[in-house]
């Protein structure tokens, strides 16, 4: 049985989401409080957290950068009304796997639940080498010529859906869906500026891409 935490303020909400997902044969326990929830979910073991932004305490996107600094790779949800682009991109730069608007219904919240359960179950070795490079999946850690290169929480996401799918090319959209999250209103240029930025880490000559190559007016392939 998979054990997600909830972590929100409002009492109805959170009840109805317990409700839901327990009907779906989750266990879902419950928090309301930020600093609260940052201690638990350091401290035990779940399979997924659903993380309010607003909340007493620590807001969201606190909790889940300390989570990420600390090393727990729980993946987590966060749920909020605002809606704004660059809240997003911060929320993915923090290291959270997706992100769902308020108002959502309840379908579309346990359509990306699953879909999140499945990106970390889908079995990936914990180690990739690639060039001078690898990647400890496991670890979240990324090195060139054995010294470590630091990667954003969004980046080491990118460059795995890349591994993921080598040898295949990804449009921008397929690759938005992928590290975003399925309904992220990312524009093209956001997606393009993150892989350049990639580039410039994981590549020998970034201006002569090796690795992560452009295929003219469709997007990108991972060639290893």
């Amino acid at each position: 049985m998979k054990r997600i935490l909830v972590v929100e303020d409002d009492g109805g909400i959170a009840f109805g989401l317990k409700v839901d997902f327990e009907s779906e044969g989750y266990a879902v326990d419950i928090e309301s409080d930020g600093q609260h929830a940052l201690d638990r979910a350091a401290r035990q073991s779940f399979d997924l957290l659903l993380l309010d932004v607003m909340l007493p305490g620590k807001d969201g996107f606190e909790i889940c950068r300390s989570l990420r600094r600390q090393g727990v790779r729980t993946p987590i949800i966060m749920l909020t009304a605002r809606a704004q682009e660059a809240e997003k991109v911060m929320a993915f730069e923090w290291g959270a796997d997706d992100y769902v608007t308020k108002p959502f219904s309840p379908s579309e919240l346990r359509a990306r639940v699953k879909a999140v359960l499945r990106r970390t179950e889908s079995g990936q070795s914990p180690a990739f080498r690639f060039g001078d490079a690898e990647m400890d999946l496991e670890r979240c850690e990324f090195r060139r010529a054995d010294a470590p290169v630091e990667l954003t929480a969004l980046e080491f996401k990118i460059l795995a859906v890349f591994v993921e799918h080598r040898g295949k090319m990804l449009s921008r959209q397929k690759l938005l869906d992928l590290a975003w999250g399925c309904g992220a209103a990312v524009t093209d240029r956001v997606v393009d500026n993150h892989v350049l930025a990639l580039r410039r880490k994981i590549e020998p000559d970034p201006a002569h891409p090796r690795f992560l190559r452009s295929v003219r007016g469709m997007g990108y392939r991972f060639e290893p």
